[in-house]
C-alpha cells in the first residue's frame, strides 16, 4: 500500500498513554514512513489532570510502542511546552519538530488548524473511545480499580515504577 504521508504528526498529552492512543499510532504507521508523536503540555506535571512529567510519558509512549515491535525508527516523540496562541500553534510545532506533511488526530481543533495551514489531514477511527479516555483512566486510578485493562502493559510498568497511582490520589487529597 502506497504511504499516504511521509510523516505525519500526532499531538497528544498522554496522561496516561492508553490502547486508544496504541490503536491510532498504529493506524498511522500503516500510512506514514514516520510518525512524530508530540507530548504536549510538557511543562505540566504533579496535577489531577496532568500528573506526569513529559519525561515519564515519553517512558511509557516508548514502552508502549516497544512491546508492540514497532521500529524506534519511525518514531519521533517530542516534548512541546503550550503556547495560549491557537492561530500561532502550527507554526510552533514547525519550529519544534521535524518537517511533516500531515497531522494525525481526531480533535476538532487541532484538525482545522492544520487544515488552514494546509496540511493533510488523517482521521483515525475512533477506538472504543467511551472507554480510552485518560481522564477515565485517572478516574479509575483514583479509585483504585479498572484502569489496568485500558493502558497497554508497559504504560503500567512505567506507572507502577514511579509510583504514579501514588502520586495521583496525594495531589487529590484534600486539607
Amino acid at each position: 500500500m502506497a504511504k499516504e504521508a511521509v510523516r505525519a504528526v500526532f499531538p497528544g498529552r498522554f496522561q496516561p498513554p492508553h490502547y486508544g492512543h496504541l490503536k491510532a499510532i498504529l493506524w498511522a504507521l500503516e500510512r506514514v514512513e514516520e510518525l512524530v508523536i508530540v507530548v504536549g503540555s510538557a511543562q505540566e506535571s504533579h496535577t489531577l489532570t496532568n500528573p506526569f512529567t513529559a519525561g515519564e510519558r515519553i517512558l511509557m509512549i516508548r514502552a508502549m510502542l516497544e512491546d508492540e515491535g514497532v521500529d524506534p525508527r519511525r518514531i519521533y516523540i517530542i516534548p512541546v511546552r503550550d503556547i495560549a496562541m491557537n492561530a500561532v500553534w502550527v507554526r510552533y510545532l514547525q519550529m519544534l519538530i521535524p518537517p511533516v506533511d500531515a497531522v494525525v488526530s481526531r480533535n476538532p481543533l487541532v484538525l482545522r488548524l492544520f487544515k488552514e495551514a494546509g496540511y493533510k489531514l488523517l482521521v483515525p477511527p475512533a477506538y472504543e473511545r467511551e472507554a480510552y479516555v485518560a481522564t477515565r483512566i485517572r478516574k479509575l486510578m483514583l479509585q483504585g480499580n479498572g484502569w489496568l485493562d485500558l493502558v497497554p502493559p508497559g504504560v503500567a510498568r512505567i506507572v507502577r515504577e514511579i509510583g504514579g497511582v501514588e502520586r495521583l490520589r496525594e495531589i487529590a487529597e484534600k486539607d
